[in-house]
């Protein structure tokens, strides 16, 4: 049976090296861990959760967080995705130590810079026996799974054709240049263990598991043995990735093995799920983290969410700030049961960290907000100081960034839209809305001091000389000075307009209800 390091037991202060713990001590070493996007497209939650988690477990102990990107498959390399992980990682503040432009002693940080190593390593292993050339053409290998499937044999995959080629069948290929790519010479028997750190105990039996191709006919390794070859020579200590991982367990552990060479402790994280509880897809909405960012969520809002789709503080709390998170991120609380993605819940957190915020904090984040996602609703462009204005206006009411503009739309729309009808009140016709309207203008326009307070004071006065309800003459004065039957703070929303504006506009629904007293 093949040991590998147990999960350390505890966690020692922050700022210091962990202890790992096998059938005997390994020495204390700093903690290294990876992010390893591939550039295959935008990042999704699920990449970047395994990044976060990285991150917490670096800074939580001291440890160093390096970005390498695994780009070996070449076919499904998407121009621009690298600098939309760069992006998202910026977004959401988890800086790192090395790659992406970070230097380090462990580079290059990009796979396909790095081909030597793996070249070398495979030479290594043809020396040892550990793998061998295989020249079995894709059809072969076709007709050999059609068969399997129709056999409903136990084992699937490569049936080792290629293992014991004599010496002058070897040469012959070669001399022919017959393609061919190197595969890992997977034992017969015996099992491949880890403890892994989320599901505890993992073992696979070796006979199962078919020989692999660590090296692809165009020269690029496979992400078994890139991973493997990677995670030794940057000085890996734990590994956090996806469940789906899980199946390449035997694997790498073999490869570890064939090199004698220590494995890192591993970490399985769980399936992020739809409320649906199938796996989180396009289908369920946005799952780009970027996406999130356009929709105008709070980065320290998103991190606090992600931090909690499989892992928990304490089980029950669940605002957890960036520093507390840092401070008490523990990787023996992650749960191995798929955590369920509910944007109602980050909808509600996000709320939560934009009350937080003071007035100029969230008119800051508005004003950036707006001038990277200029909204389709305004006409005119706001100014950092109308950005605070309508913080104070419209905090109370957003769950995100992207929910202000529709609010507020009216302060920055040339033309205020709505018809005659929407002006007048229950209760009332065309010329007693008129009236209404004309005396409004009246007190608005011969303010001196036009704020709020004494906005509100003024216009409550006006409804009980008139004998109206105040209801209606707000609902009128809203309408026509919004278009919108619901806006936020009326007496906020006027002092925001001006006096002058609010002027302009009460003359424009008094010249339009003139046209139905007059018909």
């Amino acid at each position: 049976m093949i040991i590998f390091p147990h999960p350390y037991k505890h966690f020692v202060s922050r700022g210091t090296v962990i202890k790992c713990v096998s059938e005997g001590i390994m020495p204390e070493r700093k903690v290294r861990v990876r992010y390893a996007p591939s550039p295959t497209g935008e990042p999704h939650v699920g990449n970047i959760r395994t990044a976060l988690f990285d991150w917490l477990f670096a800074r939580q102990t001291g440890g160093d967080f390096i970005i390498r990107v695994e780009d070996t498959d070449q076919a499904r390399r998407v121009d621009g995705a690298i600098e939309l992980q760069k992006e998202s990682l910026k977004w959401l503040k988890l800086d790192w130590d090395e790659g992406l432009g970070e230097n380090g002693e462990s580079g290059p940080y990009v796979q396909s810079e790095r081909l030597d190593y793996y070249e070398n390593a495979v030479s290594r292993l043809i020396t040892i026996g550990a793998a061998y050339k295989c020249f079995c053409s894709p059809e072969r290998l076709e007709s050999l799974r059609e068969s399997q499937k129709q056999q409903k044999t136990s084992r699937l995959g490569y049936d080792g054709k290629c293992r014991s080629l004599k010496k002058e069948k070897l040469q012959k290929m070669e001399s022919e240049s017959t393609p061919f790519v190197i595969r890992f010479l997977m034992p017969d028997k015996g099992v491949s263990q880890i403890d892994d750190l989320v599901r505890g105990k993992i073992e696979f039996d070796n006979e199962l598991v078919e020989d692999f191709v660590i090296l692809k006919g165009d020269g690029f390794p496979t992400y078994h043995l890139a991973s493997v070859v990677d995670d030794h020579y940057m000085g890996i200590t734990h590994v956090f990735r996806g469940e789906e991982w899980v199946s390449s367990i035997p694997r790498h552990v073999q490869i570890y093995r064939a090199f004698d060479w220590d494995t890192p402790i591993y970490a399985h994280l769980p399936t992020i799920l739809a409320p649906d509880k199938t796996k989180l897809s396009k289908r369920h909405g946005a799952t780009s983290v970027l996406e999130y960012r356009e929709r105008g969520y709070l980065p320290d809002a998103v991190v606090n969410f992600l931090s909690l789709l499989g892992w928990s503080l304490d089980g029950e709390t669940e605002i957890i700030s960036r520093d507390d998170l840092v401070d008490h991120f523990n990787p023996l609380r992650i749960n191995s049961a798929g955590a369920v993605f509910d944007i109602e819940k980050l909808d509600w957190m996000n709320g939560y960290y934009i009350r937080e915020l003071s007035e100029e904090e969230l008119g800051s984040e508005l004003f950036d907000f707006w001038t990277e996602f200029p909204p389709k609703e305004f006409d005119t462009v706001p100014t950092f100081e109308n950005a605070i204005e309508v913080a104070g206006l419209v905090r109370e009411r957003l769950k995100t960034l992207s929910d202000a503009a529709p609010l507020a739309s009216f302060i920055f729309k040339n033309e205020i839209v709505y018809t005659s009808e929407e002006l007048i009140q229950k209760g009332m016709d065309s010329e007693q809305t008129r009236n209404l309207l004309i005396g409004a203008r009246e007190i608005l326009s011969s303010m001196n001091i036009f704020i709020s307070d004494e906005i509100e004071a003024d216009l409550r006065k006006l409804a009980g000389d008139v004998d109206v309800k105040v209801g209606q003459l707000l609902g009128t004065i809203r309408l026509a000075t919004s278009g919108q039957r619901v806006s936020p703070p009326l007496f906020g929303s006027l002092e925001i307009l001006g006096r002058d504006r609010v002027v302009v506009l009460l003359d424009n629904a008094i010249e339009i209800l003139a046209g139905d007293v007059n018909s």
